[in-house]
């Protein structure tokens, strides 16, 4: 019990501070951003299952959406999650982060680049 509460307190600091760090255009705000957005991806990864569930299915149709959407949301769910956690690895490497959109609650209705 008292790992879930250092989580959840660990999560709600670093959320919390995000919103500044994305302003900020210096190695500690980019770092910051690239730490951030991968900390939440590897952590979110698994929403990209559902998410391209029901995109494939909207497109494609039900059947589509239970099969192909199924397989491309298993393959975006462990690509998303991998590259969370690689860019946690390199966050110290200033770069931009790899997957876009950045955030799985940005633009629900488009599907996941790297």
């Amino acid at each position: 019990m008292h790992a879930v509460i250092k989580f959840s307190l660990v999560s709600i600091v670093v959320l919390l501070f995000s919103s500044n760090t994305f302003a900020s255009d210096s190695y500690f705000g980019n770092a910051s951003e690239k730490l951030v957005t991968g900390f939440t991806n590897a952590l979110t990864g698994w929403v990209e299952l559902p998410k391209n569930i029901a995109l494939t299915s909207r497109n494609e149709g039900p059947i589509y959406g239970a099969t192909i959407g199924l397989a491309m949301g298993v393959m975006h769910t462990v690509g998303r999650s991998l590259v969370g956690v690689l860019d946690v690895a390199t966050f110290f490497i200033p770069t931009k982060p790899s997957v876009t959109p950045h955030f799985i609650w940005q633009d629900f209705s488009r599907e996941t680049t790297y």
